[in-house]
């Protein structure tokens, strides 16, 4: 880890982000690249986010904003050449391959870790100030600055004195937590999921194949980590439990059964379980304020979309206030949140659309379900559609 470099918080701050995990690090190089002068917020000692244990599944297009942010861990990263798409137990199934488009890959597994340590290390670099042990707990905007309000933990990792008088800034972004459910016009919908999480040895190596398979109970996804798998088990909430509580042994024989004999596994380790459903902010931006990733959308995990869409978030942002006198400016607020509302609720849809299609048991669905992947298998026009949107958002970036 580079140390990052303390910062007064006296003044009026030009942006303030607040959290300083890998949106708000990704975000913080983003908006310096286009002339801003980001300061990093958070509430966390400073080891926090190198304790991070997710694992993150990053598409070819976020490969390349990274690339271009100076922040990409290509030793880390495993690429996924190929992605299978199946459902169990009926016809249908549909393969994308990165030869297709002429890329190295169609996207890539790593531990959060290891983004997090290159983004530290590039914020160190640049001299970008990061504050932590200040827990934001309200923001006031007036016409001119935006208030972070809170208080400072004495023991800040930096060393610095608690923080009594709010934290001002021209805008405030906030990277961190998830949608407030009393965050004014937001939506909620709850898909009485979990995800169950783990890392599996398959007996047979993966050569950077990855399988999304679809089954009743919701989506099992294998993504290639390594030697091993990253597997994301979506389950109802009433068998999670259970499976849970299942011994190393006993957790792989369930998931080989629920997923079928396509892929041999073997060793199960390293397992976490956390509830899946989409929360939603519908005004991504306020008064002086902004809302990023899981802050202004949090979704399901299928198709791997969520972090990808707050890293074109987070550059849009930045080139939109590109130059600005003011960033907090609300004509330039509401002018970022228009450009991005086709790739927004494009991607939110797609999520929430194969969860709801491809998680239940109706046998008239399962047919169409397998129509729908017989005719992106056949028709590769159908099927680049889709994966461009994959690689790159709706917008179908660069």
């Amino acid at each position: 880890m580079t140390a990052t470099t303390d910062a007064s918080l006296t003044g009026t701050l030009d942006v303030a982000i607040i959290g300083a995990g890998p949106l708000g690090l990704a975000t913080a190089l983003a908006l310096q690249t286009a002339g801003r002068s980001p300061t990093l917020i958070d509430a966390r000692a400073a080891d926090a986010p190198l304790r991070d244990a997710r694992v993150l599944a990053l598409s070819h297009g976020s490969r390349m904003l990274l690339e271009k942010l100076g922040a990409w861990p290509a030793a880390q990263a495993t690429p996924i050449t190929r992605i299978h798409v199946s459902q169990r137990g009926a016809l249908g199934r549909t393969l994308m391959q990165a030869d297709d488009y002429g890329l190295p890959a169609l996207g890539y597994v790593l531990p959060a870790q290891a983004l997090v340590e290159t983004l530290l290390h590039a914020c160190g670099q640049r001299g970008i100030a990061i504050r932590h042990g200040i827990a934001v707990q309200d923001v006031e905007a007036n016409e001119d600055q935006v208030l972070l309000l809170g208080e400072a933990d004495a023991q800040d990792a930096i060393g610095s004195a608690p923080v009594s008088a709010p934290v001002c800034a021209k805008l405030a972004l906030s990277c961190e937590g998830a949608v407030d459910k009393d965050a004014g016009r937001s939506f909620e919908r709850d898909y009485d999921q979990h995800a169950l999480l783990c890392r599996v040895r398959p007996l047979v190596p993966h050569n950077g194949q990855a399988w999304e398979r679809f089954t009743p109970d919701g989506p099992i996804a294998l993504l290639p980590l390594g030697q091993d798998y990253s597997v994301v088990w979506t389950l109802p909430g009433a068998r999670v439990d259970a499976l849970y509580a299942l011994d190393d042994d006993a957790l792989r024989e369930a998931l080989q059964a629920a997923f079928g004999p396509a892929v041999r596994l073997g060793a199960v380790s390293e397992r976490a379980r956390y509830p899946l459903g989409l929360r939603v902010r519908r005004d991504a931006v306020g008064k002086r304020m902004a809302w990023l990733g899981n802050a202004a959308q949090t979704l399901h995990p299928v198709a791997g979309q969520g972090f990808n869409l707050a890293l074109r978030d987070a550059w849009e942002l930045a080139d939109t206030l590109r130059g600005a006198t003011d960033p907090g400016d609300p004509a330039l607020l509401t002018r970022y949140a228009r450009g991005r509302l086709l790739d927004r609720a494009g991607t939110i849809g797609f999520t929430d659309s194969l969860v709801r299609i491809f998680s239940t048991p109706n046998p008239l669905l399962t047919h169409a379900r397998g129509a729908a992947l017989l005719a992106l298998d056949i028709l590769p026009p159908l099927r680049h559609f889709v994966a461009k949107r994959m690689l790159f958002g709706a917008r179908a970036w660069p």
